[in-house]
């Protein structure tokens, strides 16, 4: 699952100027759909059972769609070019509740190294991605369910929907007038 994410993401990477960030978007987002398993990364970013059962069907489609547009969005923005960055798979481990650890490296041309352990869950017949952890911190589903608790808190779960696609909106727009200049 990882290699195929991240060959994917390498040759986005090499197009991204010509692309621009709406075209990486488009190309990204089927990647993330088929490697990232979006509604349990939902569940758990917005604090899991309270919040997921408390939303009716509907609040929970558009939670996942919007998680899903504001994720692609910044994966769009954050890999806007390439300098000769390669992914160094290291190897793969048991991780807890029947996780999987596929432990990587970023390695960019001056040889430093950011290190990335994404998370494998199996969800029916495959395994799907269901967080990354960044230079051995804090999962990026975590740093998530801190943002998104206030949110909640504040404007309920039709307020996190219309935060999430207000900053994918923004990180789409702000990028776009940017390459355009």
């Amino acid at each position: 699952v990882t290699g195929a994410f991240q060959d994917s993401l390498v040759a986005v990477m090499k197009e991204a100027k010509t692309l621009g960030v709406r075209g990486r978007y488009e190309r990204l987002a089927p990647i993330v759909e088929r490697t990232f398993h979006l509604p349990t990364m939902t569940h758990m970013a917005i604090g899991g059972a309270p919040v997921w059962d408390g939303a009716n069907a509907e609040q929970r489609k558009d939670l996942v769609r919007a998680f899903r547009r504001m994720s692609v969005s910044t994966l769009a923005t954050f890999f806007d070019g390439y300098s000769g960055e390669l992914f160094k798979m290291l190897g793969e481990r048991d991780g807890p509740q029947g996780t999987r650890i596929v432990d990587t490296q970023l390695v960019k041309t001056d040889k430093s190294t950011t290190a990335l352990a994404y998370i494998a869950r199996k969800v029916g017949n495959r395994w799907y991605l269901i967080d990354v952890i960044v230079d051995s911190g804090i999962s990026e589903i975590s740093v998530r369910r801190s943002e998104y608790s206030r949110v909640i808190q504040d404007r309920g779960v039709n307020g996190l929907i219309a935060v999430l696609n207000d900053k994918a909106d923004e990180l789409l727009t702000a990028k776009s007038a940017t390459a355009n200049k």
